[in-house]
């Protein structure tokens, strides 16, 4: 997509800021060194300054500051009351929010609700140094502070709550982060082309409230823009299909093949004068065009409208044909801008050749910030990822157009590395980014870039309008490493393997120089089921992958390793799919250490799946189909525990599942078994533990979450009994009366045998088949 140069074409804001702060001030001190009296914008963050590309904090003050705009930074504050969010003084444009790298309940809480104890975005590695929702509490400290201030709110935890949105954590679908917030204006994906705008026009003494035209924003409205055509979202998503694609150049009537008429050569006859009426092309369809969404009260009791409404924001996400979408909040309601237009090489470049001093802010001290450790030897090379995985939002916060940096922009950033990294031993640790080889990749027809509304560029299939020449990657590899002083070039990113065998030469330059004994892979499974929910290729392209690997680091005379990836409990896996998924790595001598089951985070495709059990890939209707979704804990565990079926722990939960699947053939000591039968140790163990528990005369207590809705259960139960209302055996009705226990063999109330109920594995009983 080709995009006019625009972001550093504004007149400085402050003409006499020639030169950057050696660091973005984070007191009244450094101000008074830099001789401000105060800042025109306050970033407010959740992470440690690092003043670093790889840190969005430091990449927007850098990016404002090249504007003309004095920027200060407020970094961890301190929640509990205002007073650190007035330590820097009232900003003379705005406050800019933002939770940090991570969005903050990711950041805080495990993928089972577990509380993290630690933070590596914060110095010494600390748990619990932001809030929970760190946007919408900055944002209210914030207005509390300085109440006339207008708010923007940005990064991944707001861009990805820009809509009503399933939340995992409270497992309740939650309105617009921006009305939670009561933000003034929300920014969503990279902030730098809408923030650039915002920043000029609050400076030209335009009001934030009349900045509802902004591409890539979210604002509060009441109704839609004047003299925007809007359309129902149910009538465009209604017949399995999207909706066609229109001639994005105007007009269908232009081009030679639809020209009809006399083909005489009196045509040309300069004796007789024609008059020639030149007609404007037809406006694009998307052009000053909304689609309105189920409104959130919708949404939020009706999951097939949750999936139909998600299933149109994913598809309005191409900068070059998205409609703004609409959707009532209550008495509001929200308006979201088509995304912003991708930068384009020179912007990048601009961005990334900033001043940054590539370390931490000198008020930290020596202690350790984990995160700038990981990655302070690292580059960035592009953004944005066509690949469009269900379980990832990188998508739907960078977009799926390719935004790459030049070669001559990178070489200079390793340089800088050598100049200012202390300890730098000529080891550049990652050049990569969303993806390892995605590098100036992109589609060959403007046309088609422009109009597509494809949620993949590369599932089912690799698209043919798709260029795969990884030649760009590997000239920008061999440059690299003709750095002097450089000793090695690591690529530690994510290798996008089905689109790698569509290159050989890049396997080759890749195996034979950027690989220190492993590389890291993603097939995420092995099953075509989950594969499918996921959007990711079958096991064919790994095993291609895996055999050109293996081919061209034997011709290197190297020793080296694929590391697969993969995750559990994705909604649309089966027991029967892990067990699979177990043996394949049983065959393949792979013993996983660190697995990961399914984290529903906000707006990616696969939490819509979880949240509605519905596939919202597909067209959405009340006759779609159910997908088999693992949400309770013990099928989890399972699933995880399958992953590591090499750990012990996990063992005596497989055999349990693996009998009620009717697969006892699988236990046992046999090569061709998951998991060995139950040793002697292990019965008198669980002998021992079932006899400490008759012991204690009680069952054990269930570990809760700040999130478990039963844990004051049996709290509530002992005050009932100690009112001197005890329980018989079988409980009590709504009138008090004792109900009569029921036997093991009880009929139903129908007089029947019970229902079949499934167990905690999420299978039938092998004895009630």
């Amino acid at each position: 997509m080709q995009v006019e140069s625009t972001l550093f074409t504004h007149s400085k804001y402050r003409s006499e800021l020639t030169r950057p702060a050696p660091f973005l001030p984070m007191s009244r001190k450094e101000m008074n060194k830099l001789g401000w009296d105060s800042c025109d914008i306050i970033i407010v963050t959740g992470d440690a300054y690092v003043d670093h590309p790889s840190f969005g904090m430091a990449i927007i003050g850098r990016m404002l500051e090249a504007q003309g705009f004095r920027v200060g930074i407020i970094s961890q504050p301190d929640w509990s009351n205002k007073d650190d969010f007035m330590k820097l003084g009232k900003p003379n444009l705005y406050f800019g929010v933002t939770a940090g790298n991570m969005d903050s309940m990711i950041n805080r809480y495990t993928a089972e609700r577990r509380m993290r104890h630690d933070d590596a975005y914060t110095p010494g590695n600390i748990g619990g140094k932001r809030p929970d929702r760190a946007v919408t509490v900055y944002t209210q400290r914030c207005k509390e502070a300085f109440k006339q201030v207008p708010v923007v709110i940005g990064g991944i935890e707001a861009s990805l709550r820009r809509t009503a949105h399933y939340d995992y954590w409270s497992d309740k679908v939650r309105r617009s982060v921006i009305l939670d917030a009561k933000a003034d204006i929300l920014v969503y994906g990279n902030a730098e082309r809408p923030l650039v705008e915002i920043s000029h026009r609050l400076g030209a003494g335009e009001l934030m409230a009349d900045m509802h035209d902004i591409r890539g924003t979210t604002v509060i409205r009441k109704e839609p823009l004047p003299e925007w055509s809007g359309i129902d979202s149910r009538k465009i998503d209604q017949q399995h299909k999207i909706d066609a694609i229109p001639n994005p150049y105007g007009a269908d009537d232009v081009g030679c093949k639809n020209l009809s008429g006399p083909t005489d050569e009196k045509i040309f006859d300069n004796d007789a004068p024609k008059v020639i009426t030149v007609q404007p092309p037809k406006p694009k369809p998307w052009e000053k065009s909304y689609i309105q969404l189920p409104s959130y009260e919708k949404v939020a009791s009706d999951k097939y409208l949750y999936a139909h409404a998600s299933r149109i924001l994913h598809q309005e996400q191409n900068p070059g044909c998205a409609r703004a979408l609409f959707q009532v909040h209550a008495e509001r309601a929200i308006w979201v801008n088509p995304p912003a237009l991708p930068l384009n090489t020179d912007e990048m470049d601009g961005v990334f050749d900033l001043a940054y001093q590539r370390v931490a802010h000198p008020s930290y001290g020596s202690e350790k910030i984990p995160a700038y450790d990981m990655i302070k030897t690292s580059i960035n090379i592009m953004r944005g990822c066509f690949g469009g995985c269900s379980f990832c939002s990188i998508t739907e916060h960078e977009g799926r157009i390719i935004q790459s940096r030049s070669q001559d922009s990178i070489v200079k950033e390793i340089k800088d590395i050598q100049g200012k990294v202390p300890g730098f031993t000529g080891v550049i640790s990652d050049l990569g980014g969303p993806t390892a080889n995605m590098y100036h990749l992109g589609c060959k027809s403007e046309k088609a870039e422009q109009t597509c509304r494809r949620l993949s560029c590369i599932f089912p299939d690799i698209c043919g309008h798709m260029d795969t020449d990884h030649q760009p990657t590997i000239d920008l590899y061999r440059a690299a490493r003709e750095i002097p002083g450089i000793k090695k070039i690591l690529i530690a990113s994510g290798v996008r393997y089905d689109l790698a065998i569509e290159d050989p030469r890049y396997v080759k330059e890749l195996a034979t120089h950027h690989v220190g004994g492993y590389l890291k892979i993603a097939p995420e499974h092995t099953e075509k089921g989950p594969l499918d929910m996921m959007m990711k290729p079958g096991m064919g392209s790994y095993d291609k992958f895996k055999e050109l690997f293996d081919k061209y680091s034997q011709q290197a005379g190297k020793k080296q390793y694929l590391i697969p990836y993969f995750i559990s409990a994705h909604p649309g896996t089966t027991n029967e799919d892990m067990v699979n998924l177990a043996l394949w790595l049983k065959a393949e001598k792979f013993k996983l250490d660190q697995v990961q089951n399914f984290y529903p985070s906000p707006m990616a495709n696969a939490t819509t799946v979880y949240h509605t059990e519905l596939n919202s890939l597909k067209n959405v209707k009340h006759t779609s189909e159910h997908i088999s979704v693992p949400k309770k804990g013990r099928q989890r565990k399972l699933h995880k525990a399958l992953l590591r079926y090499h750990d012990e722990a996990g063992w005596p939960m497989i055999r349990e599942a693996l009998i009620e699947m009717g697969k006892e053939k699988l236990i046992g000591n046999s090569p061709s078994c998951l998991v060995p039968a139950e040793s002697r140790q292990e019965r008198e163990a669980l002998r021992s533990k079932k006899k400490l528990v008759t012991k204690d005369d009680g069952k054990g207590k269930k570990a809760f979450t700040r999130f478990s809705a039963d844990q004051f259960d049996d709290r509530k139960q002992a005050d009932g009994n100690k009112g001197g209302t005890a329980k018989k055996a079988g409980g009590a009705n709504k009138s008090g009366q004792a109900k009569p226990a029921q036997s093991k063999g009880a009929q139903s109330k129908s007089g029947g045998q019970r229902p079949v109920k499934k167990n905690a594995w999420g299978t039938t009983p092998k004895h009630q088949r």
